[in-house]
């Protein structure tokens, strides 16, 4: 499988800034990706078509999106639909995000039903998985995972294909604070995950790629992405420079 590199943007960017940032990440890294490696880029809503733009004919380049609402269409003011982002050239969404979850409030059945609708609807998916500090504290990191895993694929068919399915291990603690976990604590959480999904999926669970977030830059990359079971990394503040993040991607 290709190791994905992937760069949530979050709330950042207007569309003229990302697709200037794309088209220097594309020019920093033209020739260079090894042909193992795919690289995503994941902009805001609205930065959707300009970044693609900037995207088109990059080798070995997706597009993302940040959030999506599971219905075809209606009533539903503010949302967008799955088939809004494949049409506006994504490939794949993020699912469960730590600030989802956690500042928006979404809760494990939301995310269980957001991330199989997306997949019927044709999305790739990343769906995101991690311990709050005070519950690693507490030992609970197995069974984080483990609720966050069965309720987030708990209509996934069982025969989905693996390419079509990431997950990303996401340390809440870790996230945008400038804490890594060790690579004793990735290899511990990304080999849990992966007994997850084989005790879920069977023998395409190691088709499955695992990602690591949480303050990934580009002096610690290289180290993590030599992990095994780390089949890619989702970068935040690190992947908004196209220099900082080429390094990443390069590493």
């Amino acid at each position: 499988m290709n190791k994905l590199f992937a760069a949530n943007w979050k709330m950042h960017k207007t569309a003229s800034e990302a697709k200037q940032t794309v088209a220097e990440l594309v020019g920093l890294t033209s020739g260079k990706v090894k042909a193992d490696r795919e690289v995503m880029i994941i902009p805001p809503f609205t930065a959707l078509a300009s970044a693609g733009e900037a995207l088109r004919g990059a080798k070995n380049f997706l597009l993302g999106a940040q959030n999506f609402y599971p219905q075809k269409q209606g009533a539903f003011t503010g949302e967008i639909s799955p088939g809004m982002l494949l049409d506006a050239g994504a490939s794949f969404a993020l699912t469960g995000h730590s600030e989802r979850r956690h500042v928006l409030g979404e809760t494990d059945g939301v995310v269980g039903t957001k991330t199989a609708f997306g997949l019927e609807s044709g999305l790739g998916i990343i769906l995101c998985v991690g311990e709050k500090i005070d519950e690693r504290k507490a030992g609970e990191l197995r069974a984080v995972l483990e609720r966050q895993i069965r309720a987030g694929v708990r209509d996934v068919p069982k025969d989905i294909a693996p390419e079509k399915l990431a997950l990303a291990y996401e340390p809440v603690w870790a996230i945008g604070t400038g804490e890594v976990a060790g690579p004793k604590e990735i290899l511990e959480a990304h080999a849990f995950v992966r007994t997850m999904l084989s005790e879920i999926f069977g023998a395409s669970a190691s088709e499955m790629r695992i990602l690591y977030g949480g303050s990934v830059k580009p002096d610690n990359a290289s180290e993590i992405i030599a992990l095994d079971n780390v089949d890619g990394v989702l970068v935040g503040g690190a992947s908004l420079k196209a220099d900082e993040f080429s390094r990443i991607v390069l590493a």
